[in-house]
This record gives structure tokens, C-alpha cells and sequence, in this order.
């Protein structure tokens, strides 16, 4: 972890930022900071807020997890939010008339343990994603694979992906969650008894990324290596250190004193820290990514449309965002953000009527209720006091009280994925945010409300359920766009969340590195320069 007291650099944090080629006068003119941060980068620090503890790359559907895991373990498509995919392993794909596409791979593609990519292996990952019955399952889930079906391998080099979808949007789905994995690891390394593909050393990871790990600290650090047999171009570094805090004093302090060369998730208040300090900057994006508390309506008073609704008229968006994010977000009142394929502008967010909440909640029939929210710290920005202020706004209603407990992101995670049978849950109210890495309102509605073969969905709803269903099946853009737009209509008036705010994503850089974040809050080394 990043230890917040160290001000000064150490030797080897001197030698990553002088490479090899540093030595005698080169090293007497470091002096501080910014000496180092002015010296060419062969080695990085990038410090998330959060840290897998597995070496499964579809363990969790987590912007953190997938930040380390994409440079080890390779998407087969370049992915553009709100463009499409583009070649990378997958050289080439075309849509069929039977409900596939075929993808046609790179036949010069290794695994870091020497073994070849097939398709064998591809096919393999999408079944394990879709299919809980292969035997070495993805925690995951169908979120965010709604559509897909299956995958067969028709050679060594070609794969055949099955959706019930319409093509476009099968396409930005396997575009997104398609691996490079190769399935005889994965069977090697999987421990049955914890349902988990499971690992401690650094050799145990195999993919066929650009950088290969060296060393591995469970859900503390991994430092990986430019693989020396990578199909593409040599990525910027050398080396890479990932670690992560959950303080965001911790992550802003490792930026000031040199120890980190970016962090995620910088507060607002934070922000002049960073541009004050010697050699670094703030980079900062309004991300897709919208922040929201799913009332899972299986389980009483959240069974109640009107005292869902209630819930959203309590809580001040926009106050909140002026407040506790500083103005860095905008309140939302739907699931999805501007900017995203079906974001319906007519739709305005809640905005806060104490009488108006409280008499919905009489209607309802669910007056006097004690409620609690469940929330992380350390995964969004300000997400703690975010939902302690959406606690307290809702305990001030005359007839509901509303606690508010903090706990780790996985808690979260796995309530999230838990479904909506009250018998196997007991977690109905808690805060979390979803990012709409694929630019498609679909991505931010499907794994939520869709109903059939959706085990994970946190909401129970025919009428939302169906929309969402239809819109998948239309070819047609500007149809689907529309119906997507209803959809988000229908999820405003139906309040299977307390809707929030969409999220500002804050960066604190070492000003050395030219990189400018992506919409998606993907973070790719070879997109950076020095």
C-alpha cells in the first residue's frame, strides 16, 4: 500500500525514473521531485483505489480490477466509447445472417506461459462468462453480456460468437468483455472448492497482454514487465508498479511526493494539492460512470413504486453535487449519462420536495419504516460522505429512518450480483456506481432489469423488463436509440434507484506523461507517452 508519510525518494524510486542510462552526474542532478520527474519514465506507479485479490480477470465487473488485469490479460478488440471495436487480436469480424459473427484472430499470439492463442481458448472464455454449468464459471455473470449466447471455435484461428441480439449490439457487448484466456490454465488453476480460479505467485497469471507479472502482493500490488514475446508494438515502459489505497489522502500524497506517477480518483478538494505540487497535474474527464442506490423491490418497502419514489424526492442531487463534489458531476435522474447511445435529455433529475416524499411514503403504506444504505469508501469520489448525506436527507423525513453503514467495495459488489430472491440476500439498500464502458444505454439497464436468464438482476419489473428486451432486437439505429430513450423514461417514473449523479473522473499525474482519460475510465499505458 501507499504510505502516506513517505516525503522523500528512495534509492530505487530515483533508479525507475533514470533507467539504465543514469548514472555518475546523472544521478547528482536529481534533486527532489521534480529533478526526477523531469528524467525520462522507463518504470510508472499507477495507484487505484481499490485492489484484486485473484488472478481470474472476470472475477468482477470492477473499473480498478479490469485497469490492472487489460495489461496482462488482453481484450480481443480495441474499444472506443460510443464508436465501436476496433482490430487487435481480432483481425477481422463480420456479421452473419443466422444471429453470429464470425472472428477471424491473429495467428502469432502467445500466452506468457510460451502456449499459443486459439480459438479453442476464446470460445472457451465467452461460454465460461454465459454458461454457470461449463464448471469454471465467471463471478461475473451475464453482466454486461446479456445478449450473448455462446461461442464455437470453427478452426484454429476462428471463432463463431451466438447472440440473441440485434448485431450492433452483440458487437459492443463481445467487444467489451471478450479475453484472451486460455482455458487449460484456467482449468489447471482452479480450485473447486472455492468455485475460483485461484493463484498466489507470479507465474500463476497467464495472458497475453503487453506486460507479464513479476511480482504479485494480494490485493496490494502487482508489478509486471514488458513481455518480450508480445504480437504488438512495445508498449511506453518498462515496468509497472500497480498498487491502491482507499484513502484519498493516501493516493494524493503518493502524486505530491513522486511515490505515484497517477492515481485515480483525486477529491475535489484535493485538486489544488495536486496543481500546487512540483511536476505534477490534474487530468479530469466527465466519465460515463453514473453513481445511484438500487432498491431491490422484492423486499418490503422498496416493493412500493411510490415510496421508492419518495426516497429520490428526499435526497437533494444537486446540493450534494454543489456540496460534497464541489462542483466535479451532474445530478441524474435516470441511468445513464449524456453523451451515451439512448440518454433521453427530457428526462430531468428528481429534484428534492420534502412534503412531496413524505406523502408519497403515507401512500405507500410503509410510513414509520427503518431503512438502512450500505455504501463503500474509497471506491468513487466522496462516495462515503455522499451516502451519509443521502442517509441524513432521508432520515429527516417525519416517517422514515434511514442508517447508513460503510463497508468494503466488495460487499457492495457482491450484494449487487446477489439478485433479487429475499430469501438469499440481506442487503436491499446500497449505494454503487456503473460505468457504461460500451457509450449504449443498454449496458446500463440489462444486467439491472432485465428478467429472463438474469439470475444477478437487482430489480423486478415485466413492463421495464420487456422495453429493455425489444430494444435489443432492433437493427435500425435511430428505432433503437428512440426505444432506448423510452427505456430511460420508464426507469425514471419506475425509480429502481435512488438516483445520484454522474461521476467526474479526477486524475493526479506526473506531468512528465501526456495522457488525456478516456470517457470510459480505462487506463491503458500504451496510450501515454513521455
Amino acid at each position: 500500500m501507499v504510505d502516506a508519510t513517505k516525503r522523500s525518494l528512495d534509492r530505487r524510486s530515483v533508479l525507475r525514473y533514470t533507467g539504465a542510462a543514469a548514472a555518475g552526474a546523472g544521478l547528482a542532478s536529481i534533486t527532489g521531485v521534480a529533478g526526477a520527474r523531469a528524467q525520462e519514465l522507463e518504470e510508472i506507479t499507477i495507484t487505484l483505489s481499490q485492489f484484486p485479490d485473484t488472478i481470474d480477470p472476470l472475477d468482477h465487473i470492477t473499473g480498478d480490477f479490469f485497469d490492472v488485469y487489460d495489461h496482462i490479460y488482453e481484450p480481443l478488440f480495441d474499444f472506443e466509447p460510443g464508436e465501436g471495436i476496433f482490430p487487435r487480436v481480432a483481425e477481422d469480424w463480420e456479421a452473419q445472417d443466422d444471429g453470429t459473427t464470425t472472428v477471424e484472430l491473429r495467428d502469432d499470439v502467445v500466452f506468457h506461459n510460451g502456449e499459443e492463442l486459439t480459438a479453442e481458448d476464446v470460445a472457451w472464455t465467452i461460454d465460461r462468462t454465459v454458461d454457470p454449468d461449463i464448471g469454471v464459471a465467471s463471478p461475473i455473470g451475464t453482466f454486461g453480456l446479456g445478449s450473448i449466447e455462446g461461442a464455437e471455435a470453427v478452426d484454429d484461428h476462428t471463432v463463431e460468437i451466438s447472440y440473441g441480439a440485434a448485431p450492433g449490439l452483440a458487437e459492443f457487448e463481445f467487444g467489451n468483455y471478450a479475453r484472451a484466456l486460455n482455458r487449460d490454465w484456467a482449468i489447471e488453476n482452479h480450485d473447486a472448492e472455492d468455485d475460483a480460479i485461484s493463484g498466489a505467485d507470479p507465474e500463476d497469471f497467464n495472458g497475453t497482454g503487453p506486460y507479464e507479472v513479476v511480482d504479485f502482493t494480494s490485493g496490494e500490488e502487482i508489478v509486471v514487465e514488458r513481455f518480450d514475446d508480445y504480437w504488438g508494438e512495445e508498449v511506453p515502459f518498462e515496468r509497472i508498479t500497480f498498487n491502491a489505497s482507499g484513502e484519498a489522502a493516501s493516493r494524493v500524497a503518493a502524486v505530491e511526493t513522486g511515490e505515484s506517477d497517477l492515481a485515480i480518483n483525486i477529491l475535489p478538494e484535493d485538486v489544488p494539492t495536486i496543481q500546487d505540487a512540483e511536476g505534477a497535474d490534474i487530468r479530469n474527464v466527465t466519465s460515463f460512470r453514473s453513481i445511484f442506490c438500487p432498491m431491490k423491490n422484492t423486499a418490503e418497502p422498496f416493493d412500493s413504486q411510490e415510496f421508492r419514489q419518495a426516497m429520490n424526492y428526499a435526497v437533494d442531487n444537486a446540493g450534494i453535487v454543489d456540496t460534497i463534489l464541489g462542483g466535479f458531476g451532474e445530478p441524474r435522474g435516470q441511468p445513464v449519462s449524456p453523451g451515451v447511445f439512448g440518454f433521453n435529455p427530457d428526462v430531468e433529475p428528481y429534484e428534492q420536495d420534502i412534503g412531496r416524499a413524505e406523502s408519497l411514503v403515507e401512500d405507500s403504506g410503509y410510513g414509520g419504516m427503518e431503512i438502512e444504505l450500505t455504501a463503500p469508501s474509497g471506491r468513487y469520489v466522496q462516495d462515503a460522505a455522499t451516502a451519509e448525506t443521502v442517509a441524513d436527507m432521508i432520515d429527516q423525513l417525519d416517517n422514515v429512518s434511514c442508517d447508513v453503514d460503510i463497508v468494503d467495495f466488495g460487499v457492495v459488489s457482491d450484494a449487487n450480483s446477489a439478485g433479487v430472491d429475499p430469501d438469499e440476500i440481506d442487503i436491499f439498500f446500497y449505494m454503487i456506481g456503473w460505468g457504461v464502458i460500451t457509450g449504449d444505454t443498454d449496458y446500463g439497464v440489462q444486467g439491472f432489469f432485465t428478467i429472463p436468464d438474469n439470475p444477478d438482476r437487482t430489480f423486478d419489473d415485466e413492463e421495464l423488463s420487456d422495453a429493455i428486451l425489444e430494444s435489443q432486437q432492433i437493427e435500425d439505429p435511430d428505432e433503437r436509440e428512440q426505444a432506448l430513450m423510452e427505456v430511460n423514461q420508464l426507469a425514471h417514473e419506475k425509480a429502481p434507484f435512488v438516483f445520484l449523479h454522474t461521476q467526474e473522473s479526477i486524475y493526479g499525474v506526473n506531468e512528465a506523461i501526456q495522457w488525456e482519460p478516456r470517457e470510459d475510465e480505462t487506463i491503458y499505458a500504451w496510450e501515454m507517452e513521455v
